[in-house]
């Protein structure tokens, strides 16, 4: 695989996978790239930001590979699709994980996946195509996140766990042991997953609620 990378997106996830490319890994960002019905600008970083209908002109397959750097919207759909534009293409597909995650060596990752720092992966554990695991999660021994899936920050996945292909889990959530997550869920900041669900289920954040006193009404 070409260690010159092309990132397409010029949003803030392409910007932090430009940052941890240039910083934590061997490769090298060489150029932005979007659909030219989305650029509305030339230049990132000091870099170019090429149409992608051009982007196999200037930086082909072959010479260079890609990294598609989207977020979860519409249930990770739209990195998804991309993704796929982007193999059809025939670009190879980067992933990064950082030198901070802690791994034993034997995960099975994909390609175009961004797994960040301070994460713990246990032993036996798969990660699927084009998975975003942010920092600081707990991934469980024997668990399985299935394609294009987002986990944000501070989640635990228990043991034995499968994640279904395009889910997104919130910031605290937690899933316990043996439970399987059916595709396209949306799990919500600090939900408590206790058994398995079915495809699409959307389990909303719970917010705390004020308290009717004001802090210079509390004494500590």
């Amino acid at each position: 695989m070409s260690d010159k990378v092309v990132l397409f997106g010029t949003g803030s996830s392409a910007e932090v996978a430009h940052f941890y490319l240039t910083h934590d890994s061997d490769h090298e960002v060489v150029a932005f790239t979007v659909h030219e019905d989305h650029r509305d600008k030339e230049g990132l970083r000091g870099l170019p930001v090429v149409p992608f209908e051009q982007i196999g002109e200037r930086f082909p397959p072959g010479e260079f590979g890609m990294h598609v750097a989207v977020g979860y919207s519409k249930v990770n759909h739209t990195r998804a699709g991309i993704y796929r534009q982007a193999k059809e293409a025939g670009y190879e597909l980067v992933s990064y994980v950082s030198s901070r995650c802690t791994c034993w060596g034997d995960t099975a990752i994909g390609d175009n996946c961004f797994i960040l720092e301070d994460n713990t992966i246990q032993p036996f554990v798969t990660i699927g195509n084009d998975v975003v695991i942010w920092s600081g999660n707990h991934v469980g021994h024997h668990v399985t996140i299935e394609d294009h899936c987002f986990v944000s920050s501070h989640v635990v996945i228990s043991g034995h766990v499968t994640v279904g292909a395009y889910s997104f889990l919130g910031v605290n959530a937690t899933i316990r042991d043996n439970v399987t997550i059916a595709e396209e869920n949306v799990i919500g900041a600090a939900a408590l997953i206790l058994s398995s669900t079915k495809p699409r289920d959307v389990f909303p954040a719970q917010r705390t609620k004020a308290h009717r006193l004001k802090s210079d009404q509390i004494n500590f």
